[in-house]
């Protein structure tokens, strides 16, 4: 069954390393294949309390290379490999994470991947059966960072500065849209997504089903991310659910 299970839902610095909620990212199940997107702190351990074992990764995809979206990317990929005896296992990010300064991926471990991908905005790259299409390059922090859309059905809107050019570059329609909902309300120079940037891409992309995610800390502790999920799927006519640790949605 094809289906998501979030292993983490904080988002942003406060929240994460505060350890508000779980991070971690999430787990596509997807066309036979189980692909790890944005394994951040905690991922290796929290697939481990699912049963999940990392050998049976097919994917990693990593939509930009913040640590709370990275940080676990070595260990999940290391243990995918069972410590470089597999080559099996792919991943698939921006140029960065795998080159320069910055770069997030060992050396030693990129030698391990069965195969690796560099996201370009426009350019769909595949792997086991699993289509990544980095859809938009987003506004963040001056890093690069992608909203992807897998095999033409589940849309991931990974953190960003809402943009009108989403409305034209995102799909409409899909079978499920996941958006980090970071923020209650606009914060400058912060570069993350609000309720309302949620709302507007709902109501505009018609969705079959949304899903909130990545809450920041200020939104976590002064609100209920069911609530506004709740008045959400009011307001745009497509059901809207927030994310909890370890929740898991089918496609």
């Amino acid at each position: 069954m094809d289906r998501v299970v979030f292993l983490g839902t904080a988002g942003g610095r406060a929240s994460v390393f505060r350890y508000a909620r779980r991070a971690g990212g999430f787990i596509v199940y997807l066309s036979g294949s189980l692909v790890h997107v944005d394994p951040g702190p905690g991922a290796f351990v929290y697939l481990h309390q699912l049963s999940i074992d990392p050998r049976s990764i097919d994917l990693v995809v990593l939509s930009h290379i913040h640590l709370d979206h990275s940080s676990d990317v070595n260990a999940v990929l290391e243990s995918a490999t069972d410590g470089g005896k597999l080559r099996r296992v792919a991943l698939f990010a921006p140029r960065p994470a795998f080159e320069g300064e910055n770069r997030v991926v060992l050396p030693f471990i990129r030698e391990r991947l069965a195969q690796e991908g560099f996201l370009r905005e426009g350019l769909e790259l595949s792997y086991r059966g699993v289509r990544v299409k980095a859809v938009m390059k987003h506004t963040h922090h001056a890093t690069d960072t992608y909203a992807l859309l897998f095999n033409d059905r589940l849309l991931y809107v990974s953190c960003a500065l809402y943009e009108d050019r989403m409305l034209n570059l995102y799909p409409k329609g899909v079978d499920l849209m996941i958006v980090n909902t970071t923020l209650y309300r606009k914060v400058v120079p912060i570069d993350h997504l609000t309720v309302e940037d949620a709302y507007r891409l709902i109501v505009n992309l018609k969705p079959r089903k949304a899903v909130l995610t990545h809450f920041g800390y200020e939104l976590l502790m002064q609100h209920d991310p069911k609530e506004l999920a709740m008045e959400l799927s009011k307001r745009c006519g497509v059901p809207v659910v927030a994310a909890e640790d370890f929740m898991e949605v089918e496609l």
